[in-house]
């Protein structure tokens, strides 16, 4: 995880009045309550940040993805997208409220998938995306006491980062486990000792593979893959949807399943493609839940880029 250890006054500075809008609406978020925070944040997403440029983004990838939608509902899943994401960020300071059960903030439905894939020892990867609220998957987990930890990627501020590692470690598992080489050795160490792991696998990568996402080569991560191919561990793609304000549904889906070839580099590149299919089955279902402001595909600057960096 970042730190502001060794940054220079300059780079604190920059970075603490980056945070100090962020916090102060955290502050906001944490006063008025999880429902009322949910519905502010949807509020200035649908009616700010929707006509923000970054939102065109979203516009982009919407119309490349289903070019048969009309403007005006390409305008309507965008509206809906920016809601979810205001939402989320109203959620970030009540995480300590998510609570799994009946009646409560989050049900979940396909436990019995991941009890079987857990009971038979070589490990599980719960494996989404940016759905809903993308922070509910570890937090059910960690209720249900599926023992491993969670991948990320920290935000470039390390005063958010730190606030945000805080939050997640309240409810959810108490290891995270920062994206990159020495991540994944933790990963692996955790999956042989038949423990879970929970990761976001549609962000684009570069050091990834390219792999079919709708329609579309996008560099995708391909250690998933390589540790199932490797040590036998199952791949359970998990699903989360708003369903009425503060309050989601997890769905545990059947685990992919793969027969390898023995060819090792093709076997990765079409497991990694079978993983992202799951991916995008889960974003069709309701697309307006999934975060289209990615820049998730491959583009011309990529290829350049990477050949530059030498992976191509």
């Amino acid at each position: 995880m970042k730190t502001s250890a060794g940054l220079s006054f300059g780079k604190k500075l920059r970075f603490l009045g980056e945070a100090a809008p962020f916090f102060a609406f955290m502050a906001l978020f944490r006063l008025i309550g999880i429902d009322a925070a949910s519905a502010l944040g949807g509020f200035i997403g649908r009616h700010i940040y929707s006509h923000l440029p970054t939102a065109n983004t979203a516009r982009q990838n919407l119309k490349a993805a289903y070019p048969d939608k009309t403007p005006d509902e390409i305008e309507a899943i965008v509206r809906q997208v920016c809601d979810n994401l205001g939402r989320v960020v109203g959620e970030y300071s009540h995480l300590d409220k998510m609570t799994l059960g009946p009646g409560q903030r989050i049900e979940i439905d396909g436990t019995e998938y991941a009890d079987a894939a857990i009971a038979a020892g070589k490990g599980v990867m719960f494996i989404s995306g940016h759905l809903a609220n993308w922070e509910a998957m570890p937090i059910a987990a960690a209720h249900l006491g599926y023992e491993g930890g969670l991948v990320y990627r920290p935000p470039n501020n390390p005063y958010v980062a730190r606030w945000i590692t805080k939050q997640r470690g309240v409810r959810g598992p108490a290891e995270q486990i920062t994206k990159g080489a020495q991540g994944t050795r933790r990963i692996f160490t955790l999956l042989r000792r038949g423990k879970s792991i929970f990761m976001l696998v549609d962000q684009k990568t570069y050091e990834g593979v390219p792999v079919p996402f709708f329609g579309r080569d996008a560099l995708t991560t391909s250690a998933p893959a390589s540790l199932a191919l490797k040590m036998g561990s199952a791949l359970l793609p998990t699903s989360c949807k708003r369903v009425n304000g503060a309050h989601f549904r997890m769905t545990i889906n059947p685990p992919v399943t793969f027969t390898p070839t023995g060819d090792a580099e093709a076997d990765v590149l079409a497991l990694t493609a079978k993983i992202t299919a799951a991916v995008e089955t889960m974003v069709r279902k309701d697309p307006a839940q999934w975060l289209w402001t990615h820049h998730r595909w491959t583009t011309p600057r990529d290829i350049e880029k990477m050949k530059a960096q030498g992976i191509l």
